[in-house]
């Protein structure tokens, strides 16, 4: 007996077709944001490219001594170990890194509009940096070490909480201070000040901005410069 499959294989089709179109419409976004501080359509496309391909690029910058997991590793049970004993051995150091599209990018872009604030005058400066403070302080306490998986902490409360300073404190030039303290308050107060934290975490590697495009701290600016 044949089996009847409603609309045959057109949920695939449409899938594959979102899968091709995401990309381009996640662009078409960050370049609308970054539009937002006043860049121009060509140099905005330039970062976005650059954030993209930066996302696979890390920069080792220090080694913290780490807890060991306790498990054996799966390999070792069946004796493979034995033959590649430098391969499976775990390091006794995490690699802190940080990740050139997920980091070092927007901290760029972050410190040429903290440059422009400042040439408005003191208070604008002043009211920038307090709402990086905010930012950090929100995201210091929110921010969770998970063992194995990094520095945990709910996707859209820092891109809430910028946005929602930046038009309190500077509404007339709202979202050059949204995106500044989306990725320096992120930045700050997730992953700089619980660096202590990261030896306990178990990883090889804990890379700042190591989710690149995806990021807390660049999906915090970019949506911050958004909602203000």
């Amino acid at each position: 007996m044949t089996s009847w499959i409603p609309f045959g294989c057109l949920p695939l089709v449409i899938l594959a077709v979102l899968l091709v179109l995401f990309p381009f419409f996640l662009a078409n976004v960050m370049a609308a944001a970054l539009g937002k501080l006043g860049l121009s359509p060509a140099l905005s496309l330039v970062l976005v490219l650059a954030i993209f391909a930066g996302g696979l690029v890390n920069i080792p910058v220090k080694k913290i001594p780490r807890v060991l997991s306790s498990d054996p590793a799966a390999p070792g049970l069946y004796g493979f170990a034995r033959f590649f004993p430098g391969f499976f051995r775990e390091s006794p150091y995490t690699v802190v890194a940080v990740n050139v599209g997920g980091c070092v990018i927007p901290c760029l872009i972050a410190a040429h509009e903290l440059i422009r604030i400042a040439a408005r005058g003191p208070a604008a400066l002043g009211a920038a940096l307090l709402a990086v403070g905010v930012t950090a302080a929100v995201c210091w306490r929110l921010a969770r070490p998970i063992p194995n998986v990094g520095i945990a902490l709910p996707a859209l409360v820092p891109a809430i909480v910028s946005a929602a300073g930046a038009l309190v404190l500077a509404r007339d030039f709202a979202p050059p201070v949204a995106f500044t303290a989306g990725v320096l308050g992120t930045l700050i107060g997730a992953d700089l000040l619980h660096l202590r934290h990261v030896g306990r975490i178990g990883a090889g590697m804990a890379s700042i901005g190591g989710a690149g495009t995806f990021d807390g701290i660049v999906l915090s600016g970019l949506v911050a410069t958004l909602l203000a």
